[in-house]
Order: structure tokens, then sequence, then C-alpha cells
């Protein structure tokens, strides 16, 4: 594990025992503004020749500590070595200790050889003519380069995303999706795809915004269907001064507060295109408009469990007739984990179709109710993309549909979903020593 570094730290060490420190070499000029980006050449700092030093077997090497993130980084130039010829390192230094951990500007192969990729995302380095001037005075470490928070850097140098925000992404995705209807001849054979876009972001400690756009699952194979929303828009608060004060007197008195988290949830040309037993019907819901109250949400309003309730706009489109659809929901969003790998959503939604003209074959006031289960998990990343599995159950009972009895359909769904865009949670941690 960087094997040249080390050597070159136990070539310093030895240099230091034999009780002899040698004073700091005279310090070069300072480079000009425009060339500080590459690092001022030093002096030997003492000690053996790092070329000489043996190298270390890798069953044997330490893990190596990481820089941190937020320190400031230092350019020095060391010894060359087989290994790093360049001598370039970045240096997180503490004056106190006088010791430096120190970390190539380079990528390395797999055999810890220096290549001419520069780190990526990386803090880079400044110069510091007095940690030069002084640089013999310390004790250096090797170490790994620092690295953003969410992303991880191996020995190599390499950057790799271990932390994602599955709700600002691009998605794509396909899973099988066969149906079971209640009473029906058996299985029918579907296949699923779906898209869209998710963002999400902050106002202040209180209240999160977020938006989907064209959100759109299409049915293929029996009885073809499809559902798409065009935009689904919601904020939700959190309030810090509570609605009802209740105060118990079993034993010692304990105050318990109610507090009344509102927000708005929305929805903008919805279109769903039903098929069931040889039936059509085309429901096209304009506008939608719910408040919805939080009964629990995270810290971060990330993950909820809410209720929501509000009227929506129709056009049943197969009718030829405006509705009034009033309906209400009780759902849960969780991200399972601190990385964003794990993900449950579960929704039981009712809505009842009021307005409505006489249809031949149909109840006057028909119903609709719907049961949703899903679970997400990230299995790997491509460029850092993630790729993950999704599984869902669903459940419909309806009777908006002429000439066709009111009865349960289900349907059980597996897939993979490729997000194009997701980037780390507003929580990511730092990693260090390769765990996140």
């Amino acid at each position: 594990m960087l094997p040249s570094i080390a050597a070159l730290t136990c070539a310093l060490l030895l240099g230091q025992e034999g009780g002899e420190t040698m004073p700091p070499a005279p310090a070069p000029p300072l480079q000009a503004e425009a060339d500080q980006t590459a690092p001022a050449p030093l002096p030997q700092t003492g000690g053996e020749p790092t070329t000489a030093a043996p190298r270390p077997q890798k069953s044997a090497a330490p893990v190596l500590p990481t820089q941190k993130w937020e320190g400031i980084h230092y350019c020095v130039d060391l010894p060359p070595t087989e290994q790093i010829p360049s001598g370039h390192y970045a240096a997180e230094c503490d004056s106190a200790k006088h010791e430096c951990r120190v970390a190539p500007l380079n990528e390395l192969d797999a055999s810890g050889t220096e290549t001419d990729r520069p780190l990526e995302r990386s803090q880079g380095c400044v110069v510091s003519q007095s940690l030069l001037d002084t640089l013999g005075e310390y004790r250096l470490l090797p170490a790994t380069a620092s690295a953003p928070p969410g992303w991880y850097r191996d020995e190599q140098g390499r950057v790799m995303q271990f932390n994602f925000d599955l709700h600002r992404r691009i998605w794509l995705g396909g899973a099988w999706a066969p149906r079971w209807v209640e009473g029906g001849a058996g299985k029918d054979n579907r296949v699923r795809a779906d898209f869209g876009m998710d963002f999400e972001w902050p106002q202040g400690p209180s209240r999160l915004h977020r938006l989907t756009l064209f959100d759109t699952a299409v049915y293929l194979g029996d009885d073809s269907a499809l559902d798409a929303t065009m935009l689904r828009y919601e904020f939700r608060t959190e309030e810090h001064e509570p609605l009802v004060r209740v105060t118990t007197f079993l034993g010692e008195p304990a105050r318990h507060d109610i507090f009344l988290n509102l927000g708005v949830w929305t929805e903008a040309m919805h279109l769903e295109k039903v098929r069931r037993d040889g039936a059509r019907a085309d429901f096209l819901a304009l506008s939608t408009v719910h408040a919805s109250l939080d009964l629990w949400h995270s810290r971060d309003l990330v993950s909820y469990v809410r209720v929501r309730a509000g009227p929506s706009v129709e056009r049943d489109l197969t009718g030829r007739q405006l509705t009034l659809v009033p309906g209400a929901a009780l759902e849960g969003d969780l991200t399972l984990d601190r990385d964003g790998f794990h993900h449950l959503r579960v929704e039981a939604e009712v809505e009842k179709v009021l307005l409505s003209k006489t249809v031949a074959g149909r109840v006057a006031r028909p119903e609709r109710l719907r049961l949703h289960a899903g679970y997400e998990a990230i299995l790997l990343a491509i460029n850092d993309q993630p790729v993950s599995l999704v599984l869902d159950g669903r459940g419909t009972w309806r009777d908006d549909l002429a000439h066709v009895p009111a009865r349960w359909e289900w349907s059980a769904q597996a897939g993979l979903r490729f997000s194009l865009w997701a980037p780390v949670r507003r929580s990511a941690p730092l990693a260090g020593n390769g765990k996140g």
C-alpha cells in the first residue's frame, strides 16, 4: 500500500533515530503567483536514499490514515522514488506534533507506481514557503488523500461514490410485471418500462420541496396499460411551536407536545389508460391539490409517514365528461440507511368519482382503491451511477369500468432501475480508512 511512501518514511525514521537531526537546507525562492500550482522543489531532508529502501510486503503493510477533507493541504516535493518519480505530494501537517501526512498528487496503478492522472475530486494543494523552510523538522507519514463527503478514495487514489440520494435523480427502469385479476382465467404476462426525474431541495431547516417530472410507467403485453404524470410537486414543513400541549400526571408531571406539520401535495396532467377484460377506459386528472399532515418525519424531513386528502378535477376521456374526484391517502416514504442504499415506500389511496353523468353498465358514483408497497436497493454503480433492484407489490379495486364487474387485480413486479444522476445525500459523511 503506497510502497514508495512507506519506504520514504522508513528512511526518514532511520535518519532521525541516528541521534542527529540535519538542519533544514536553504529554501528555494518562492514561485511566482502564476506558477503556484506546481510545488516548489525541496532539497533532501536527511536519512538514507529512499530508492535503496526495501519494498515492504503488501500483506504486512498497515492501513493508511486518511487526510482530513476540511484541512489545508500543502504542496511539497520529496525525493523521487521508483514508484513516485515526480516526487509531488500533498501534505497535511500538524505543527504541534511536528508531523505531516503526505499523499501523492497523482493516481497510482495496481503496482503502486505513479500514473499521469491527477487525483479526481481533490482539493489540490497550496504552496507555503514557511512550511518548505522547516519541513526537515517534521516527521513524514504516508497517508491516503482526502475525499469529499459521500466519496471514498482507495489506496491507488481513485475515488468512488458510496452515498446516493435517490430523491434527486433521473431514472430508467424495467421490470417483469405479471397481473392476476380476481376471478380471471389466470396470469396476464406483462412487462413494465418506467422513467422520470426527481428533484428535492430544502428551504431552511424546516421546509422541504420535492418535484417529480414525467413519472411514467408503460405496461406491455396482455392488456397493455399506461400510468403517467407530467408534474408532481409537494412541500412539507416542521413546526417548532406545538399546536397542543398535553400534560399527564401519572407519576411525575410530563408534558407532550403535538405539532401540526402541514404541507401541500399537487399533481398536474395525470393520465391513466386502463385495460381489463377487453374493456378500455382513459382518465386524465387535470389538476389535483391535497393538504398533507405528517404523522412522523425524520430530522431532515426526507423520510415520513403522512396522510393527505383533497379534490381532483378529472376528464373521463372515454365517457367524454368532466368529473370531481375527491381522494385521501396514507403513505410512507422511508430511507432505511445512512447512505441511501435501501428505500421502502407504502401507500393506500381511495378515490370517489362525483358529478358524473350516467354511464350504462357502471354505478353512479364509482370508487377506486389502490394499494402499493415497494422496496428499492442499490446493487452496484456504473461510473458512480447506481443500479438498483426494484420490488413492487400492487393491488387495485375499482368499479369505474363500464360492463366490467368490480374486483381486485394484483401485480407482483421485479426489475432493475438505472439512475443517470444521483448525487450524495445532503447528510453524507466523510469516509475514513476505506470505510464510509
